[in-house]
């Protein structure tokens, strides 16, 4: 039995779609924690598709369709024509809000196209494969082409600024120092420094062990730097922000919790102002920096891919265009001919 099959009291003798309107819901509901506990999905993952599923079903309860199994091709292709006049892009901050009506001029973009017609076809995946559904009406949905947007990284002369220890040396700002050095050091997604705990710290040996999506497990080496600013951190920060209930987490808030991601943020976002650094800065940014420099010193791209805990490698050839960009900056603001 795994994980999600305990969340809902489904009749898994008879692998049959559920029986009512409401219990539309309850299937929704099983594909969640199938996304969380199976798949690993993130937060904001399932909370999109949920988002999603749930404003079908309502969509669906219009049509008089009150069952799962009463939904045709036709019926997916009508909505997602409805979506594209109707649906404000979806964030997954929104859980279960009905799509508002948007201005004539306004379309669905194609991101938000592209995320309701996955949301459909990964749910439908799962009811075929466990059974609740005969048919999978959703895999003959073309998923629309999506532009790559390009990641922007700090130059490094930003990078330097940023990384430059502040006056006064408090616990928050050892342990603001050392979160910075360690995502430029080893390109940690933030959800993987929130979480990153003591024992998965082996400064000794120069790296450490990081649990990234989907439960991955991957070994990051960590620069000497980095080190450093850990272990000052460690002495002279952490020990002062304990509180009797305090996790093992590595980093700590000044109440001794672990970071909320919207917290963490909103502390880097706070340095980057202090070290004057004059940009829109968003979260991936040090881990795209990282990458970045990483290729224009000469770093093989696989070795990269690795590091970054990349599944497919035409995820991190992105950076190839970045660095490319980069290089074409140089040469023209530099070569006598440029």
């Amino acid at each position: 039995m795994s994980a999600y099959d305990t969340a809902l009291p489904v009749d898994r003798k008879a692998k049959s779609p559920l029986a009512s309107a409401p219990e539309m819901q309850a299937l929704i509901d099983e594909f969640g924690q199938y996304l969380r506990h199976e798949r690993g999905q993130s937060e904001h993952t399932q909370k999109a598709y949920s988002t999603i599923l749930c404003r079908f079903a309502d969509w669906a309860g219009g049509q008089t369709i009150q069952r799962w199994n009463e939904v045709e091709f036709t019926h997916l292709l009508g909505y997602l024509q409805k979506q594209r006049e109707h649906l404000t892009p979806v964030t997954g901050d929104e859980p279960k809000k009905r799509g508002r009506p948007r201005s004539d001029s306004a379309k669905l973009s194609t991101g938000s196209l592209y995320l309701e017609i996955a949301a459909l076809k990964a749910f439908y995946r799962f009811c075929v494969q466990e059974e609740f559904l005969p048919t999978n009406h959703a895999e003959n949905l073309s998923l629309p082409r999506r532009w790559k947007r390009l990641p922007k990284a700090l130059t490094h002369s930003e990078i330097e600024k940023l990384l430059r220890p502040l006056e006064p040396i408090t616990p928050a700002s050892l342990c603001d120092h050392a979160m910075l050095e360690l995502c430029y050091a080893s390109g940690l997604r933030l959800a993987e420094l929130r979480g990153l705990r003591l024992e998965q710290l082996r400064l000794d040996a120069g790296f450490i062990q990081v649990i990234g999506k989907g439960n991955k497990e991957r070994v990051v080496p960590v620069g000497r730097r980095a080190i450093e600013a850990i272990e000052r951190y460690l002495a002279a920060g952490r020990p002062k922000l304990i509180r009797e209930k305090s996790p093992g987490n590595v980093f700590l808030t000044q109440r001794g919790t672990a970071f909320a991601s919207v917290t963490l943020w909103t502390r880097i976002k706070k340095r980057c102002l202090g070290a004057r650094i004059d940009r829109n800065i968003t979260p991936h940014m040090l881990r795209h920096s990282f990458a970045t420099h990483l290729l224009e010193h000469g770093a093989d791209l696989r070795v990269i891919q690795e590091l970054l805990g990349h599944s497919s490698i035409s995820t991190t050839e992105v950076y190839t265009h970045v660095a490319g960009q980069r290089l074409k900056t140089v040469h023209q603001q530099f070569h006598p001919r440029g």
